[in-house]
């Protein structure tokens, strides 16, 4: 199993339409093992798709509880254990998640029961390895570093970069969902890849006019997210090696292709650019630095 990056759902937003990207997911395969950046509606398909074996999957990280984040959270974990998960499975989240998982568990009280008693499983519970972080070091291993930096999501409190240094291998950088925030320059430091949320102001206002909310929505828009330039001054400050564009705003408008995303960006990021679709593979090895797409 070749190390790679595999985007999953690209969309910013937790709608999905007819033909449209999903929300916001990512899989780091390194080392042979699945390590997931958020749980987007459609990821547990989506990882099969990819041909990854969800009874395989090592770790689960989400960067805060919006829903295009976390929805899909409960049902994934519940289907790898229909899939053949038998050992532990560790999930890190904010403040939060343990609510999360402990009202899906409840909801699925009777269906988890009925499976340990009629099919032999392992409780599910016993499975989940769950850690609520908070800004600093997430996890340290022989393998794999990860350290978290709040960021800026208002109204969101509980909002995280995550920053994931794989000994030996790569260096991958989550901005989060985020408004421009210089600090995660300094977070994201000669990173190899840096994964940064990315909007485009044309089609914001594409966005506000077909769904309403009008200037609260345009507001919120401009307070939480990061424009696709300003997501190049992060990198070209940071220094990184390549520089991936998800969590789209828009992602199913027509009227944007890649090349509005690449002219977006001409003045403030001349490195590696991959602007993110779903079922993208990235790959990790020595000579991805350079790969664009």
């Amino acid at each position: 199993m070749s190390d790679r990056l595999v985007l999953l759902g690209t969309k910013g937003g937790p709608a999905v339409r007819p033909g449209s990207p999903l929300p916001t997911a990512t899989a780091m395969v390194v080392g042979g093992q699945v390590t997931l950046v958020d749980c987007g509606a459609g990821v547990t398909v989506s990882l099969a798709a990819a041909g990854l074996e969800l009874s395989a999957l090592r770790r689960v990280f989400l960067t805060h509880l919006h829903s295009d984040h976390v929805l899909e959270l409960g049902p994934l974990l519940h289907t790898a254990w229909t899939s053949g998960l038998s050992r532990p499975l560790a999930v890190f989240g904010p403040a939060g998640t343990a609510h999360y998982l402990g009202s899906f568990m409840e909801m699925m009280r009777f269906d988890i029961k009925t499976r340990i008693e009629d099919e032999g499983r392992l409780p599910l519970r016993d499975l989940i390895m769950l850690t609520e972080y908070s800004q600093g070091e997430v996890l340290t291993s022989a393998q794999l570093c990860v350290t978290a930096l709040a960021n800026r999501h208002p109204p969101v409190k509980e909002s995280y970069a995550l920053r994931f240094d794989w000994q030996g291998r790569k260096s991958i950088v989550f901005s989060g969902d985020t408004a421009p925030f210089p600090p995660l320059a300094d977070f994201a430091q000669g990173a190899d890849i840096l994964l940064h949320e990315a909007m485009l102001p044309a089609g914001m206002e594409a966005i506000v006019a077909r769904v309403g909310g009008g200037e609260r929505l345009r507001a919120h828009l401009r307070a939480s997210h990061s424009e696709a330039a300003q997501a190049g001054e992060i990198a070209a400050a940071a220094g990184v090696g390549h520089l991936v564009l998800h969590h789209l705003i828009p992602a199913d408008d027509p009227a944007f292709g890649e090349e509005d995303w690449r002219a977006a960006l001409a003045e403030t990021w001349a490195g590696p650019l991959t602007i993110g679709r779903d079922g993208l593979v990235i790959p990790l090895g020595e000579e991805a630095g350079g790969a664009g797409g």
